[in-house]
């Protein structure tokens, strides 16, 4: 198939919605011979901070000379960003070609009803991930896991480490209405004998996470679990960080901006010691030198200084209180939010934490049929209402942000990665510099 009907097929598929089960990525996969097993993994879940620990440990290792794949979610303006090896985006061939075999794979099971029902869109793209790492006999993979953990299409792999990030209570209707319930789930990922790295504080989800690592003799590692073992330093425009593990210190100041990132960091960095002893010897300098020269788009990216705009998903709420001390510690006003998010996110409280930071709102929307239209978020943001204006269309509303702040002031995107997401087909075609023409 061309690369517009790629598209298409794709976008066809995502209404099938969220299905849990491993088996249709099994018997999928095992048509074309299980080419996870051929490359060891990562696997990373968590409710935040999941792609950041992905970018920081798949750049840590490409720094060491790993040819090392990355498999993420979701993706900003193109599905290739799901897939790189390294920084580097598969190829629109290579993403078209192993899009047309898989398609007629999928097409002869379920004809010879090998395979129940079609697969799921992110079913579908892990499978090409897998597909491809396999074909480009990758070192390692480091993968992303879905919105749960259990029955996550990525949990088919055999880790060397699993990561486990933080968890909130996010994705309740599918996962559980309890921290200990989502942790659970998100504990899925815990394999027999081997270790899992924790970055979760929360003592509800934290114990229950531990107590399945223990259930299955899967050593575990609480990577802020020791007293003094981490430390944050605020800085004029950043932030620096002191982590101490197995003895070594850690003085490092990551290329992504947020006081979490810190924190992000010192997960990658334990997740990073147990591949040392577990897989292969990796460099403390170098592990640093992957925190400090790391690229993640959409958290927190600066992409114009006059006005200064900033995108960030901040898509829930955690997300949310991480932007607005951000903004606190580092932005003066005026400032200029343009806001957009999906209608079953908790519109309401995340309006709560980021709207009186904005002497102005421009609520709008994304092509996505899970969007929030502006006037159902004003609507839950009623003691705002006289700072809100509405303008659907996402570059005409960042181009009244431009206006109403003026080359000195702060414009921030954020809401929903699929925001941030529409909001960069048009930073970069055209650039920026023309936005506010």
């Amino acid at each position: 198939m061309k690369y517009e009907q790629c598209l298409k097929y794709l976008e066809r598929i995502q209404n099938l919605g969220i299905k849990f089960g491993l088996d249709n990525v099994k018997t999928i996969l095992s048509s074309f011979k299980n080419p996870y097993q051929k490359y060891p993994s990562i696997l990373v879940a968590g409710t935040n901070g999941k792609g950041s620990v992905c970018a920081m440990l798949t750049h840590i290792l490409t720094l060491h000379g790993f040819q090392t794949g990355l498999f993420t979610s979701p993706h900003l303006v193109k599905p290739e960003e799901r897939i790189r090896i390294g920084n580097r985006l598969i190829s629109s061939r290579s993403f078209c070609r192993i899009l047309t075999v898989l398609k007629a794979k999928i097409e002869e099971l379920i004809a010879f009803k090998k395979l129940r029902s079609p697969p799921t869109y992110f079913e579908f793209l892990t499978c090409m991930a897998l597909i491809y790492f396999g074909e480009q006999n990758v070192d390692m993979a480091v993968l992303e896991v879905g919105m749960g953990g259990r029955f996550d299409a990525t949990n088919i792999v055999e880790p060397c480490v699993s990561v486990i990030t933080t968890i909130s209570g996010e994705h309740q209707k599918f996962l559980g209405e309890s921290l200990s319930q989502i942790a659970f789930e998100k504990a899925g990922i815990v394999k027999p004998g081997i270790p899992v790295v924790c970055g979760v504080r929360q003592r509800e989800a934290y114990d229950t996470i531990k107590k399945r690592a223990e259930e299955v003799k899967a050593p575990f590692f609480g990577v802020f679990e020791r007293k003094g073992c981490f430390s944050t330093q605020k800085e004029e425009e950043s932030y620096s960080f002191v982590y101490r593990s197995h003895g070594e210190k850690y003085v490092f100041s990551p290329s992504l901006p947020g006081e979490h990132q810190g924190k992000n960091a010192g997960v990658a960095i334990a997740a990073a010691e147990h591949l040392s002893t577990r897989w292969k010897r990796l460099k403390k300098k170098k592990i640093i030198e992957g925190i400090e020269g790391v690229k993640w788009e959409g958290r927190l990216e600066v992409i114009s200084r006059r006005p200064l705009i900033i995108l960030d998903g901040a898509h829930n709420i955690e997300g949310a209180l991480v932007l607005k001390k951000y903004i606190k510690d580092f932005l003066s006003p005026p400032l200029i939010l343009v806001f957009a998010m999906m209608r079953d996110k908790e519109i309401g409280k995340i309006t709560d934490i980021l709207f009186p930071l904005a002497e102005k709102v421009i609520l709008t929307r994304f092509p996505f049929f899970k969007a929030a239209s502006p006037e159902d978020i004003e609507a839950q943001a009623s003691a705002f209402k006289g700072r809100i204006i509405i303008e659907p269309d996402p570059l005409k509303s960042l181009k009244l942000a431009v206006r109403s702040a003026g080359s000195e002031g702060r414009v921030i995107v954020a809401g929903s990665l699929f925001l941030v997401g529409e909001i960069k087909k048009y930073v970069d075609f055209p650039q920026i510099s023309t936005i506010n023409e």
